[in-house]
């Protein structure tokens, strides 16, 4: 049953490389936008706040054609990163973490944006007065006050990324050994005969990797939250 074969192991670690390159270069853009959602009030909040969340409505087919038309070999963007720099994305792992990260990016914003929300603005008004440039307030108050949801929303990021399919398959196609994730595997393996063992095994590997995750989210989380509270 747990009998791994290399195009399996090719898939999980690919999984787990895509779904942590995703996670690392998504949460800072995340925090950024969940702090300008949460402490700014400007002309387009609304519009932003809904292109943020439109990966979570949208169906993820759709996503990964715009990813396509935009990042592709001959997209607007990917054409130029193409031709001037020799960053290709599509049928790339690559373009598999942008994919992923895309897809996530609503998951790991919306607990950072909470965390940012629930932070006492009185607290960071206390800083500036003592001098503090807002670059430091936001560093040593703002952020350490928000860390619990900023870890919940690298989890959830980072489980999302794990068992995305749609966008992936659609932008970057089912190609072993590049671009095949644990769910195009699985895709795969119940598309051919006898596969239904081996996807079972990715499977329970998949189910196992996210319950991780998520038990590592909770240990962190209240870890985090006893050293704000000095306990």
């Amino acid at each position: 049953m747990f009998d791994i074969s290399p195009t399996e192991w090719t898939a999980i670690l690919l999984s787990l490389r895509v779904a942590v390159i995703a996670t690392l270069v998504a949460t800072p853009i995340g925090i950024a936008v969940a702090w300008l959602l949460a402490r700014r009030d400007f002309w387009g909040r609304a519009l932003l706040d809904a292109v943020v969340h439109l990966p979570l409505v949208l169906p993820p087919v759709v996503t990964g054609y715009l990813l396509l038309l935009s990042f592709g070999r001959r997209g607007l963007i990917g054409a130029w990163l193409a031709d001037h720099l020799g960053i290709v994305f599509s049928f790339r792992w690559t373009g598999a973490a942008l994919a992923c990260g895309v897809m996530s990016f609503p998951l790991l914003v919306r607990p950072i944006r909470l965390s940012i929300e629930a932070v006492d603005k009185r607290l960071e008004q206390a800083a500036s007065m003592l001098g503090a440039a807002p670059w430091r307030v936001f560093l040593t108050v703002t952020l350490p006050l928000a860390l619990p949801g900023i870890l919940a929303g690298m989890v959830l990021g980072f489980a999302k990324a794990i068992g995305e399919f749609g966008a992936t398959i659609t932008f970057v196609s089912n190609i072993p050994g590049e671009t095949q994730t644990i769910s195009s595997a699985i895709y795969a393996l119940i598309q051919t005969p006898d596969g239904d063992r081996a996807a079972l095994r990715l499977v329970v590997i998949s189910v196992g990797i996210a319950v991780a995750a998520l038990i590592a989210s909770e240990w962190f989380a209240r870890r985090a939250t006893r050293r704000l509270h000095g306990l």
